[in-house]
């Protein structure tokens, strides 16, 4: 067991494999087999890999913001570079990159159960998932065009003056602030419309 938890790599694949074994499981105990052929199982796998994304995105989002950042001040000088030059710039690729796959994962879960320009419209009744989309949209377009280029400066990976730095730390630390509000909104919505309540 060690071994595989020693390695993020061997505990994903790990995960991926005991998620086969119980719809093994599953499928030998209720005699219901994934149909591969099957419309609503690739929108369900779809929509796994939207709340799998997701999750990686707004976890990030509410790691940095109410983990990383308050910390920040209470760790000796010292040591923040190991924050601003390891933790940091590791934390935003997985960030971006969660961002974008769930905007893609949610569009084409969208697309392929027939209602993205209903939602994108705000039609009934896909108005509460449509607030939903937009909400994650403007977060989306926050992360990739405001917050990197922003830290990229704040983790000095761009060469800028120590004015220059400071004012790019606020800018990313304020956006970011502003997506972590947006998100309470946003995930009550798309829970909203499966569920009725909005």
């Amino acid at each position: 067991m060690g071994a595989i938890f020693q390695s993020l790599g061997r505990t994903v694949v790990a995960g991926v494999a005991l998620l086969v074994i119980f719809i093994i499981i599953a499928g030998l105990g209720t005699g219901s087999w994934i149909r591969a052929g099957d419309h609503a199982w690739w929108a369900f796998l779809m929509r796994w890999l939207h709340v799998l994304s997701g999750v990686m995105w707004i976890g990030l989002l509410w790691y940095f913001n109410f983990v990383q950042t308050p910390s920040m001040p209470k760790i000796p000088d010292e040591q923040k570079p190991a924050v601003n030059k390891v933790i940091g710039p590791e934390a935003l690729i997985w960030f971006r990159g969660a961002a974008l796959a769930t905007v893609v994962t949610g569009v084409l879960l969208a697309t392929m159960n027939g209602y993205i320009l209903q939602a994108l419209s705000l039609q009934k009744p896909f108005h509460a998932i449509g607030i939903g989309v937009w909400l994650a949209l403007i977060m989306a377009f926050n992360v990739w065009f405001i917050i990197w280029p922003n830290q990229k400066k704040a983790l000095g990976m761009v060469t800028v003056t120590p004015e220059e730095k400071a004012a790019a730390a606020r800018k990313a630390m304020l956006t970011s602030r502003l997506n972590t509000m947006l998100s309470i909104p946003m995930l009550y919505c798309m829970v909203a419309q499966q569920n009725g309540g909005l």
